[in-house]
């Protein structure tokens, strides 16, 4: 094959492509950085001439003008994997639908249960070898091509091109190639540490052993636990995780993480997507210590529990007095998603010597007025993401407990002992009419 000819042959510009698009097609949008930018603007100017077109996506990290000129859904209904800001403020609008999912199952599912018309997925420029790579989102896409009646492949050379599995596709499976406009990638600002982040990342650190395998959430409170770790003496780390982060960047620069006592994947940084700034793209860039994964193989449990003392640090919304933990919605407000939160908490128990920590403030603000993170129930609408059965360690900024082995009342008890000490006197009242805790604590 003339893999320069080939290319030239399959060029098409992206109003040509969504010329093709049919009524009633299934288009998927991948996720998060390899969503297309030119293709879904050029769907979106088709908006009269169509009917029934149903799109998927995944965080998104700038708005969708399908969505954005569509706001009655009278043409395009977009279903979402996961939950970024933009998203929620459209699902706030009602004009963007949450699909619940747990994110290491992915795969399976497009492979098992969908099908899809178009998928059209942002990727680096054809390599001399015919491979257009995924760069720093590997998650699903190679399944959602495998269901795929039609590839097409919109390029940017601001993609990094990661090493892996399952993370680029040839030119012979492509059936269009646009050419994307190269714009630089959307960077997520690491919000400011907290003292509160701070304090919490230090009782999680008092936890941790040489030779963890780490994974950390999004957000304020794991970049402050990246930096405690930065500051400790913790040695021969690993990374084992769905997301890579800025925070990460800093602890294999600082020379904490070797991977060499990993039991999978030995000496290697394994992920499934990246977002951060472009620290954490030019370090991906060409890594060899770095390999990007499908989904299924980072966030299934028996993938995660293959690797020893795993610590999986993943944030929460609010956590009710038996330990069931919410951290996708606020009431019927959604807000995120199930993601691997629940996956990794579970993989990280099953590992030897594993640790799952929960994170999260001990209140917050809502209309100027201190609420507590920990509540004696959750409210109508509150999806719970980690059950009580599976939740291990809890940790605000006073104070981690462990709930495995505690009865209810042990639970309820350990738990007031973490809430703002405004706010113990009304749980415990509140806890004791309930009948949350046994008789002896009326």
């Amino acid at each position: 094959m003339d893999l320069l000819a080939e290319l030239k042959r399959k060029t098409m510009t992206a109003e040509a492509v969504a010329a093709t698009v049919r009524d009633g097609d299934q288009v998927d949008y991948g996720m998060c950085l390899n969503q297309p930018d030119l293709f879904d603007k050029a769907l979106a100017a088709r908006k009269d001439e169509l009917k029934d077109i149903d799109i998927r996506g995944t965080l998104s990290v700038q708005k969708r003008q399908v969505v954005e000129v569509d706001p009655q859904q009278e043409v395009f209904t977009y279903g979402n994997w996961h939950f970024g800001g933009y998203d929620r403020a459209m699902k706030d609008n009602g004009v963007m639908d949450y699909i619940p999912m747990n994110f290491g199952e992915a795969p399976g599912i497009y492979r098992r249960f969908l099908t899809t018309d178009l998928v059209v997925i942002k990727t680096t420029p054809m390599d001399a070898h015919g491979f257009f790579n995924y760069g720093a989102t590997n998650s699903f896409i190679r399944a959602s091509m495998d269901t795929a009646k039609r590839i097409v492949v919109e390029t940017s050379t601001a993609i990094p091109r990661c090493f892996g599995i399952e993370n680029a596709v040839h030119i012979s499976e492509v059936e269009v190639v646009i050419e994307g406009d190269n714009a630089p990638l959307f960077e997520l600002p690491n919000p400011p540490i907290t003292e509160v982040d701070e304090t919490i990342a230090g009782y999680i650190v008092e936890q941790l052993e040489d030779n963890s395998c780490l994974q950390l959430g999004i957000g304020g409170m794991p970049n402050a636990v990246g930096s405690a770790i930065a500051r400790s003496d913790l040695k021969g780390l690993g990374i084992h995780t769905e997301l890579f982060v800025d925070g990460m960047v800093d602890l294999v620069e600082a020379g904490m993480v070797t991977g060499n006592h990993k039991q999978s994947y030995r000496g290697q940084i394994c992920f499934s997507f990246a977002l951060g700034t472009q620290k954490t793209y030019d370090f991906l860039h060409d890594n060899e210590m770095c390999t990007s994964l499908p989904v299924n193989e980072t966030n299934l449990p028996d993938n995660i529990a293959r690797n020893k003392k795993v610590a999986s640090i993943n944030n929460a919304l609010q956590i009710d007095l038996v330990g069931q933990v919410a951290s996708e919605s606020s009431g019927y407000r959604h807000i995120t998603g199930t993601g691997g939160q629940l996956q990794f908490v579970r993989g990280a128990y099953a590992s030897e010597g594993g640790k799952s920590f929960m994170c999260l403030s001990s209140r917050y603000l809502k209309g100027g007025e201190p609420k507590s993170r920990i509540v004696v129930g959750h409210e109508p609408g509150t999806i719970v993401t980690t059950p009580r059965t599976d939740t291990m360690y809890v940790v605000t900024e006073y104070g981690v407990t462990n709930l495995k082995g505690k009865n209810q009342s042990e639970r309820a008890l350990s738990l007031i002992e973490l809430a703002h000490p405004d706010d113990r006197e009304g749980l415990m009242k509140a806890a004791r009419d309930n009948k949350v805790v046994s008789r002896r604590y009326w």
